[in-house]
């Protein structure tokens, strides 16, 4: 049987345009001219991409895409934006709801088919992170009923993908819940009053993000960004604060991790006011190794940022570090040759 797409577009000429193309492709395709329809549409066919115009009557692009991500059945269906609207505002607006691409008009058939193939594809390999990161719990759900509902809700939330350095919040912005990292990586930081950056963490594969704010029902303190393409599942608050108050074994693993998060950051203070420069970065590269291995990838900009110094200094720092023979360098990868000396380096 053969994939199904949705097209939504008001503009006849265009919407007849990519319904050829697309049934030449093998598709099985469905149109809408408007944004009531096309939700109706979704609804009932459930189609495999969905590609949808901004500027429609009755119902817009952003308003369609709100509706379909609050039914669970149309949730997780790629959705890709058309539109005449290359600016960088309503890119961020459509991606922040939850878009999954954009191709602004006009565009080619080539430039088309790829879009919907690269969405049919990362459908896919999103399904296998799923189960990936789900696997993890299996040992948690079979002694209790709460990490079996987490795994739930997690496994019905659509994957969201974000290119590197895309921001996936910003510091002050409301917690509405927590990010599951599934792919890739991210990177937290706080503004200084003078302008630099402060990184406040690196996240990879299986862990959350966000948890202080939701907890604490507060804004989130910090900005989080992709290190590179990264895909996170956001779990809403009010489906973990439910969540929360019926498993007490979910809350104390949040709390838990919570725990983890406020004494990384106590250490992080304290090494910025007390150690030398080489102990600061010493001890940062020893974090990274800690969670990423002993070869890692970093820009001197993320260490300098996640050390509290100049990048400069870093660099300086960096190169003596490898006369010292305590690591290998080559652009922005990391080799620790001596984790052992660098965790003893004298403050």
């Amino acid at each position: 049987m053969s994939q199904k797409i949705l097209i939504i577009e008001d503009n006849n000429d265009i919407r007849e345009n990519v319904v050829e193309i697309l049934e030449l492709a093998g598709y099985t395709v469905f149109d809408a001219d408007n944004g009531k329809t096309g939700v109706e549409l979704a609804l009932k066919n459930l189609p495999d991409v969905i590609l949808c115009d901004i500027m429609m009557p009755e119902l817009d692009g952003y308003g369609v895409l709100y509706m379909l991500n609050k039914n669970p059945e149309t949730a997780a269906i790629p959705f890709i934006f058309l539109t005449a609207k290359a600016e960088r505002i309503d890119q961020r607006k459509g991606m922040e709801m939850g878009a999954d691409d954009y191709l602004t008009k006009p565009f080619d058939d080539i430039e088309l088919l790829n879009a919907i193939e690269s969405r049919l594809k990362k459908k896919v390999a999103q399904q296998n992170f799923y189960s990936q990161s789900l696997d993890s719990l299996n040992t948690l759900i079979s002694k209790n009923n709460g990490f079996a509902e987490l795994k739930r809700i997690i496994s019905e939330r659509k994957a969201r993908q974000f290119k590197k350095d895309q921001v996936i919040y910003y510091e002050g912005d409301k917690g509405n819940g927590i990010y599951l990292v599934l792919q890739g990586r991210v990177k937290t930081i706080k503004m200084a009053d003078d302008g630099r950056e402060l990184m406040t963490g690196i996240y990879a594969e299986e862990d959350y993000i966000g948890t202080t704010a939701m907890l604490a029902n507060e804004a989130y303190s910090d900005t989080a960004s992709a290190l590179e393409y990264s895909q996170l599942c956001l779990i809403p608050k009010d489906q973990l604060d439910e969540l929360l108050n019926l498993y007490p074994e979910v809350a104390r693993e949040f709390i838990k991790l919570l725990s983890n998060h406020i004494r990384e950051k106590e250490e992080q203070l304290l090494q910025l006011a007390y150690n030398s420069v080489r102990k600061r970065l010493a001890d940062t590269l020893i974090r990274l190794h800690k969670q990423q291995g002993e070869h890692f990838k970093i820009s001197r900009e993320d260490l300098a940022a996640m050390a509290g110094m100049a990048t400069e200094t870093v660099s300086r720092t960096l190169s003596d570090f490898k006369d010292e023979g305590l690591l290998e360098k080559k652009g922005s990868n990391i080799n620790i040759l001596a984790p052992d000396r660098l965790a003893k380096m004298k403050n």
